[in-house]
This record gives C-alpha cells, sequence and structure tokens, in this order.
C-alpha cells in the first residue's frame, strides 16, 4: 500500500473504527450487565456477545465466511480448539459460531471495562498463564461447564501469535476434553491478523474465514494420549490454515 494510503488508512481506524469499537463494547456490555440480571443461564448474555461481536466486524469492515458448521451436532457438547492470531479471533468466535459456549482467555481480558464485565458475569474463564495453580484451577472450572453440556472454546497456543507463525499448543486443553470424555473440533482462523496485527491500532477492512474441522472423538483416549491429541488437533488446523498475505486486505 502506498504511504499515503496507509496513512489514510491508520488516521481512519483511529478517528472512526476504534471508537465505534469502543462505543459497541460500551452499550453491548452495558445492555449484558442489565439481562444478567433476569437470566441466570447466560443465554440472554451469550446473545448480547453475539450481536456485539457482529457490530465489531461490521464497523471494522470485516466480512467473515463460515465452513463445516455441518458438522457440529445439536445438542452435542465440545470443546472448540483454534489457531490464535488477533484480538479479532474473539469476535469471530462470540459472532458466528454456532453453538452456546464458554471461553477460556487471558486474564488480563477480564479486568477490561464492559467486555470483561460481561465475561465475569456471563461464566467465562480467565487463565493466569504465569500461575500454574491458578491456570490448572480454570481447567477444573471448565471441566465443571463440560458437565453441564456447556461447550468450551480454547486458544491452546495460549497467546497471540506475533508474527503470523504457530506457537506451541499446551495439552491441557486436550486433557481436559479426555477427562471429560468430548469430543474436541479444530477450528481454523484465517485473515484476522491482516484486519488487526498484534500490538496495533491500525483495523484494516479484509476478509476473515472460520473453519470448523469435523470433531475428532475422545472416546477409548486415556491421560497418556494428551499430547497426541494436541498433535492432531494442531495438524489438522495447520492444513487449512493461511499466512495473513495469503487472503486479501480490501
Amino acid at each position: 500500500m502506498p504511504p499515503l494510503l496507509r496513512a489514510l488508512s491508520y488516521f481512519r481506524s483511529l478517528a472512526i473504527t476504534v471508537p465505534l469499537v469502543y462505543l459497541a463494547t460500551v452499550f453491548w456490555g452495558t445492555l449484558s450487565l442489565l439481562v444478567s440480571a433476569f437470566d441466570s443461564t447466560g443465554r440472554l448474555q451469550h446473545l448480547c456477545a453475539r450481536w456485539w461481536a457482529r457490530t465489531l466486524l461490521l464497523v471494522s469492515g470485516a466480512r467473515v465466511t463460515v465452513r463445516g458448521a455441518e458438522h457440529l451436532q445439536p445438542g452435542r457438547t465440545y470443546i472448540f480448539a483454534a489457531n490464535h492470531q488477533s484480538y479479532f479471533d474473539i469476535p469471530v468466535a462470540f459472532g458466528y459460531l454456532p453453538a452456546n459456549f464458554r471461553i477460556m482467555a487471558k486474564a488480563t481480558l477480564f479486568h477490561l471495562p464492559f467486555l470483561g464485565w460481561h465475561l465475569r458475569r456471563s461464566g467465562h474463564m480467565p487463565i493466569a498463564r504465569d500461575n500454574p495453580r491458578r491456570a490448572a484451577r480454570s481447567l477444573l472450572e471448565a471441566a465443571t461447564h463440560v458437565r453441564e453440556g456447556t461447550s468450551v472454546f480454547v486458544f491452546p497456543e495460549g497467546g497471540r501469535s506475533p508474527d503470523g507463525r504457530f506457537k506451541e499448543f499446551k495439552a491441557g486443553t486436550f486433557l481436559l476434553a479426555i477427562k471429560a470424555g468430548v469430543s474436541v473440533v479444530p477450528v481454523t482462523l484465517n485473515g484476522t491478523r491482516a484486519v488487526l496485527k498484534m500490538n496495533s491500532f491500525h483495523v484494516h477492512p479484509g476478509r476473515i474465514e472460520m473453519i470448523l474441522h469435523p470433531p475428532i472423538s475422545t472416546d477409548g483416549m486415556h491421560s497418556a494420549s494428551a499430547d497426541a491429541l494436541c498433535a492432531r488437533v494442531r495438524d489438522t488446523i495447520a492444513a487449512a490454515f493461511n499466512l495473513p498475505s495469503a487472503l486479501s486486505v480490501l
């Protein structure tokens, strides 16, 4: 992109897109807090999160395509495991994943105004990655949700990739799936880093693709199978992954 167009794009992002994202977060976050007083199931809050996500993606000029939704069976509980490229991964999941779920995300997100309040009030789970004991407690909490029939969405890399390349997947997520006896759905997210890179406020309109792969059953697996399951999920996600430059920015 020529320097002048890049400068104009960056100005548009700071002057228009980012303020609209904050306004959408304040509006839907406030509404989520209000409905939480009348909804103990969290379903209305999840609906607020879905519309927050879609509003955010709309004002950012991000177009989302979903593939593989036919692999999911209504009423089944899954653990969704996705690659992590951008903050936009979270609204893509909330906006377009056809399931009611809770996320496991880094604890700092839960301290943000409105977004963090929603996450706490609706039963999502913070992970303190620098504290193994608290991280283990988060996995136990996730196990409770799964046993109660609620799906969980996880980023096994533990954080965003700074350069677009996959980080190591952590096996704890897959041990959880084996212990709970539920299938793992690998999720490939393409294009989110092209919309917003790590440590940047420059939001680019662009195309995002979410691919839901066929669920991988954990039947017959035991604790020692966690590493092999982790590798299988990672390979499945990676096989459908395009480097951010491979998807065009509008």
